[in-house]
This record gives C-alpha cells, sequence and structure tokens, in this order.
C-alpha cells in the first residue's frame, strides 16, 4: 500500500528555500519533520501543495509574505540604552521581551540590528518577514501520527523537536 501525505501523518521533508531571484535563504541542512492536517507546523500553503504526495514527490511553492512570516512591521523595532544590556553585545544576539499586551505567552524574540554609542537598535521582525519565499522540498517519509503526537498537535520524538516557524 503506498501512504500518501494525509492528515494525521508525520512528514518528513528534504527542503531548500529561496528568494524570488534564486538567493539561498534556508539551505534545509536538517529535514523537516511535521504534523500534516490543520496543526500549524508549516505554511498552509506548503500544507496544501503537499497533500496527496507520495515518497519522492517534490513540490515548489511561492510564498508572499504574509503566507510565510508576515509582513515587516516597523513598530517592532525599538531602540533602548545601551546600559540596559550586557557587556558582551553584539550585532545579532537575539533577547526575549514581553508582548506590549502584557501576556506572558506571547513573549517576542528581538535581535540586536545596530549599537551605536549608548543606544541599542532591537527589531522583533522575524528574519525573513517582508520577504516573498520560494519553498522547494521532496516528501522523503510518511508515517501515521501516534496518539500522543495527535492529542499535543505536534510531532514527539528524536531531534524532531524543533517546529517550522
Amino acid at each position: 500500500m503506498n501512504t500518501l501525505v494525509a492528515r494525521n501523518t508525520v512528514i518528513t521533508l528534504d527542503y531548500h528555500v529561496t528568494d524570488p531571484d534564486g538567493e539561498v535563504v534556508d539551505e534545509g541542512r536538517e529535514p523537516l519533520v511535521y504534523l500534516h492536517g490543520g496543526y500549524d507546523d508549516i505554511f498552509p500553503k506548503i500544507e496544501e501543495a503537499l497533500q496527496g504526495k507520495a515518497v519522492g514527490e517534490s513540490v515548489k511553492v511561492k510564498l508572499q509574505p504574509d503566507e510565510a512570516f508576515g509582513d515587516y512591521d516597523a513598530e517592532m523595532v525599538q531602540i533602548e540604552p545601551r546600559k540596559d544590556f550586557p557587556k558582551e553585545l553584539q550585532v545579532g544576539m537575539q533577547f526575549e521581551g514581553g508582548a506590549e499586551d502584557g501576556n506572558e505567552e506571547d513573549f517576542i524574540i528581538y535581535r540586536v540590528t545596530d549599537i551605536a554609542d549608548d543606544k541599542v537598535v532591537l527589531d522583533g521582525n522575524h528574519p525573513l518577514a517582508g520577504m516573498a519565499l520560494v519553498f522547494t522540498c521532496t516528501v522523503t517519509s510518511i508515517r501515521p501520527a501516534s496518539a500522543e503526537e495527535l492529542e499535543h498537535g505536534h510531532v514527539h520524538g528524536g531531534d524532531d523537536e524543533d517546529d517550522c516557524h
């Protein structure tokens, strides 16, 4: 019996991501493993394209910013006093910050994008926000999800703990 990508299956993909000009954004060094079927483990447009595919089949999906990491939001950029940060501070470092609404679950990862004199510029946008992306992937394995994975809404075990967004 040929297993196909369907709801409540765990899918492993070899993938890479480029911008519309073909510049590599993510080489996909590690396979992407996700729970298929509307669990928000992968962008919906990619999940839709993979539905019904078999091992060995490939898809290429073009995502607009609102279908991927969202539009760039200038309000997510903050300038903070340098004294509020550790001495060893570099551009690219990340800090966790609370959301504006005070909901502790809605924390935001801020990247240091600039350090000037006594100020630090923090950007809470995803590094790929505002970019159109081309996601190319090949299905390398399909297996039924376990009851626990279905209950939790994500893949368990091994190195599969990472989710893709």
